[in-house]
């Protein structure tokens, strides 16, 4: 990505949007014949044999009507799944989102020009928002260089939701307002909200027509912080994005009602191109132990975060750098992208700004002073209370694994990502000592706003494998054998469903037609092997592939007793990060 931005290119960033191919509604019986293979390792022959009567009775009957009304769908939009998805994954949800939902990690500059160091947190913050500004103003020109696999673009629509972009609470759903605009399209808000101590303040990055220096930025962030060590902390209104969304979008409700300036200030912090929070926490952290920061990033003080924001980038007082961000508008691979970029910035640059100090007479930064009461409060405390209850239930590890990495693998000629699957297989089947039902993520980008398909890695393959690999009278022959067919097994899967060929998503849009046309839910869905297996969101392990390069990320177990495992793998180590959320009582 680095060499493609040093070049110059006359490809803009969104220019094959309207050429790109909607996204594909996959055969029923395909479909329904890769669901019966994935719910082989959860049943015994009987339940198999109820569930294979049960998918022919829906194929036969009800199952061919729904794909019908799914096909209709199909011709009016190019992408049949997308509103659903938003909205079913997403904006319908009620738990508390930023931790449930949300998405974040700890930057990796610690390994090499940044490492921790007290007192270097505004320096270091400008910088890092400098380098973060002029990525948005590669966007708004759209210079910003379009993904492809080979010469095959990608779809680039998830890039126009990193800035100006904010979710709002709603009674029974969500909503999503994306204020980002290219320069062709027009006016984009500019400014940013920066959050201290329960605290909200609000400055622009462009001063007569140009961004901030890191020096200016500086001069801002210095202001807030002295201002707000010199006084009382404020209320912490940020808190209230923590909560339950139904309570939340009731809170803000009433927030609102209190004063009709308390509606401008939220919409300031909604606009706003990002969140800078200032975190008076001092995380340890080590190339080889991110457990604490990222802890902190996931799960830290949520009166300095705007948990509904689509970027929230986290300065700690000890100079270290996280990002916590809404899954609604993106998913990983756009903060993958920036972060990225930044680091190498930051890198290329030995981690300093070598332009000039001079600082302009800039506007200082507003101050967003909520009109509160005491019911407010009490709603900031109550959400506080069960923000940190819930935080205390998630135990999360990240390591370095440095044993071997990408080259390793690639050397025997097998492919990391699957590697790593299924060793992730062999260890949940060694310490539960049963096969494991798994979600891993298959990006869709090929097709007209495509976002992610369901990659189910615990097949009948691996199950064997793992098998041979506990069974003592199993030759290594035989071991490598079943080893190697799960790889092929699993290569397909991930060849499948990134070429909209899975099927989870399938069966998500043959339910959601049924509800629709006010049908009754098809046995299908009702079915204990289905949600067995994992399907409706129950999958144990939850795991993504965050890629090949330095950058990491975490998101909470989709389930509770179950793990979360998100990794990066370099040429000759990987980071693992695993979750496990512990069941309240």
């Amino acid at each position: 990505m680095e060499n493609q931005l040093a070049k110059s290119t006359e490809e803009r960033t969104f220019q094959y949007q309207d050429s790109l191919p909607s996204l594909p509604v996959p055969s029923l019986e395909e479909s329904l014949k890769k669901y019966l293979e994935s719910v082989k390792p959860f049943a015994n022959e009987e339940e198999y044999k109820k569930t294979e009567a049960i998918v022919q009775k829906f194929q036969n009957g009800i199952g061919e009507k729904l794909q019908q009304k799914l096909l209709e769908r199909a011709k009016e939009k190019r992408n049949w799944l997308e509103d659903w998805w938003l909205n079913v994954a997403y904006l319908d949800v009620r738990i508390p989102s930023q931790l449930h939902v949300n998405f974040g990690g700890p930057a990796s500059h610690i390994e090499h020009y940044w490492p921790p160091k007290e007192g270097t947190q505004l320096e270091r913050g400008s910088i890092s928002l400098w380098h973060i500004l002029n990525y948005w103003q590669l966007l708004r020109k759209e210079k910003l260089p379009v993904h492809k696999v080979g010469n095959t673009p990608l779809d680039m629509n998830q890039f126009r939701m990193l800035f100006a972009t904010c979710k709002v609470p709603g009674i029974t759903r969500d909503s999503l307002i994306n204020y980002f605009r290219t320069e062709s399209e027009g006016h984009c808000p500019s400014h940013i909200a920066v959050m201290c101590r329960g605290r909200v303040f609000v400055f622009d990055v462009m001063h007569e027509g140009c961004l901030m220096t890191p020096p200016e930025i500086l001069r801002q962030l210095t202001y807030i912080q002295q201002k707000c060590r010199r006084e009382p902390d404020g209320p912490g209104v940020a808190a209230l994005t923590s909560e339950e969304r139904t309570r939340w979008a009731k809170a803000r409700e009433y927030l609102i009602s209190l004063n009709p300036e308390n509606l401008t200030m939220l919409e300031k912090i909604q606009s706003s191109l990002l969140v800078f929070c200032l975190d008076d926490g001092s995380p340890r952290v080590t190339p080889e132990d991110y457990s604490q920061v990222a802890t902190k990033v996931l799960t830290g003080d949520p009166t300095v975060r705007w948990g509904d924001k689509s970027y929230n980038l986290i300065s700690f007082s000890n100079g270290v750098f996280g990002c916590n961000c809404d899954h609604a508008p993106y998913d990983a691979m756009v903060i993958v992208s920036i972060s990225y970029y930044v680091d190498q910035k930051i890198f290329e640059s030995e981690g300093r700004w070598t332009g000039s100090d001079e600082v302009r007479d800039i506007p200082l930064p507003e101050e967003l002073v909520f009109t509160v009461d005491e019911k407010v409060l009490n709603d900031i405390n109550q959400a506080k209370a069960q923000y940190f209850k819930q935080a205390s239930d998630l135990q999360l590890l990240v390591y370095a694994f440095t044993s071997f990495g990408k080259k390793l693998t690639k050397k025997k000629k097998l492919h990391p990502d699957t590697f790593v699957q299924l060793a992730l297989q062999l260890a949940y089947y060694r310490l539960h000592g049963r096969p494991g039902c798994c979600y891993e993520t298959a990006m869709t980008r090929y097709f007209y706003h495509g976002r992610t398909e369901t990659v189910r890695s615990c097949t009948v393959e691996a199950v064997r494998w793992c098998q041979s690999m506990q069974d003592p009278s199993t030759s290594l022959f035989e071991q490598q054998h079943r080893m190697l067919e799960a790889f092929a097994k699993h290569n397909k899967m991930m060849k499948d469903c990134s070429t909209g060929k899975g099927f989870d998503r399938h069966l998500l849009g043959l339910s959601l037609i049924a509800k629709e046309e006010c049908l009754p839910v098809p046995e299908l869905f009702t079915d204990p092997l289905f949600s067995r297996s994992g399907g409706g969101g129950n999958f144990v392990l939850s795991t993504s592939l965050i890629g090949y390069l330095r950058v990491q990320g975490v998101v909470v177990p989709m389930v509770h007793n179950g793990y979360g495992f998100f990794y990066h793998i370099r040429d000759d180590s990987s980071s693992i990060k695993e979750e496990n959320i512990r069941e309240v009582t």
